[in-house]
């Protein structure tokens, strides 16, 4: 009897002694938190594509974008403008967020494209289209988020059945 009550007492110290390397075990292998900042921000956009007729040629511009988070859930509704020098595509769009480290995102989204004066170039495509897009962004201070990603115009293009390609890059403000 007495050596059960030994063994149990040393089993009951041992746990005890071993126990916090779980705990710190765990807290290690927690899951990266992403960001989760709704923010503004401004950059560059360069369309790659063309569709093959005379004003479908690649476009360099510019681009506003945003997102606004919607808490606890992964999902987020953006928005994007694409301009060049002769018009614009307006974007609203919806993205699946997938955090990568406690400070960055990666996402996947689907949207609509309206462009301003249809047959005029913007960075994806001519016309009105069915947008996905797919991109990472960053927070990098308490109130700068860096963004970047690709989107794919489907059947972008006027009299043509080309899909356009841009990708994008800027930085943000956090509201």
């Amino acid at each position: 009897m007495k050596c059960h009550l030994k063994s149990a007492t040393f089993s009951a110290l041992a746990a005890l002694a071993i126990s916090p390397m779980f705990l710190v075990a765990e807290k290690a292998s927690a899951q990266p938190t992403g960001t989760n900042a709704s923010y503004l921000g401004g950059g560059v956009s360069a369309g790659v594509t063309n569709g093959g007729k005379t004003g479908d040629a690649a476009t360099f511009g510019g681009n506003i974008q945003g997102r606004l988070a919607i808490p606890n859930t992964p999902v987020s509704a953006r928005g994007a403008i694409l301009f060049s020098d002769e018009t614009s595509a307006i974007m609203p769009m919806i993205s699946y967020d997938v955090p990568v480290t406690n400070n960055a995102n990666i996402y996947l989204g689907a949207g609509y494209s309206f462009v301003e004066q249809n047959g005029k170039p913007t960075p994806l495509g001519n016309k009105d289209a069915v947008v996905l897009t797919t991109g990472v962004e960053a927070q990098v201070s308490r109130d700068i988020i860096l963004y970047s990603d690709a989107k794919l115009g489907i059947k972008a293009y006027e009299n043509s059945p080309a899909s356009a390609v841009s990708f994008q890059a800027g930085a943000a403000y956090r509201f």
